[in-house]
């Protein structure tokens, strides 16, 4: 079913605002993928906040011009799914991932901060880290130092206080007969 001129205008706007949220772009050819593998891949593209769609490669080339994703145009051929997102490494890693479970999905190329990459950059970039796990090793490592120094300064401090304490008792149980 082909688009009225109107269709069309409305894809490429919703298209362009989309990258215009982007920070990753990452194309894949689904030749000869069956219908449940794409809806799969597209469920687990919505749960990872990854915008991916099937366009018509000159209505992406369009949607695109004048963004970052500009320098991917040339890799626009073909039967292409398109991943967009914010996160700066969501799409690569849906579309990575996925096509390392079914080989009918090749990793074509990408754009990200304005560069295009090609197929091993998208790999590269899916291999990062996601945000939240960057976020969490880093406060690890923050963390890491100052529970150290609580951990001893209270190793000191029960090694001072420990002997103390246990004479305490005894003191108190020898001074308790004599009184008597």
């Amino acid at each position: 079913m082909s688009l009225n001129r109107n269709e069309k205008q409305t894809v490429v706007t919703d298209v362009a605002a989309q990258a215009a949220r982007s920070q990753t772009l990452a194309l894949a050819e689904y030749r000869g993928m069956t219908v449940e593998h794409l809806n799969a891949l597209r469920k687990t593209a919505r749960e990872k906040g990854v915008y991916l769609h099937v366009l018509k490669n000159t209505l992406a080339r369009r949607a695109v011009a004048g963004t970052g994703f500009e320098v991917a145009s040339a890799a626009m051929v073909g039967p292409l799914i398109y991943g967009f997102s914010e996160d700066a490494v969501a799409a690569a890693k849906v579309i990575s991932d996925f096509a390392k479970g079914n080989d009918k999905l090749i990793v074509k190329a990408g754009a990200y901060a304005g560069k295009k990459l090609d197929a091993e950059g998208v790999k590269a970039l899916a291999s990062i880290p996601s945000k939240e796990v960057l976020l969490a090793q880093l406060l690890g490592l923050m963390q890491s130092p100052v529970a150290r120094m609580a951990r001893v300064l209270a190793a000191i401090a029960e090694k001072r206080a420990g002997p103390a304490a246990g004479e305490a008792p005894a003191g108190a149980a020898e001074a308790a007969p004599a009184a008597a």
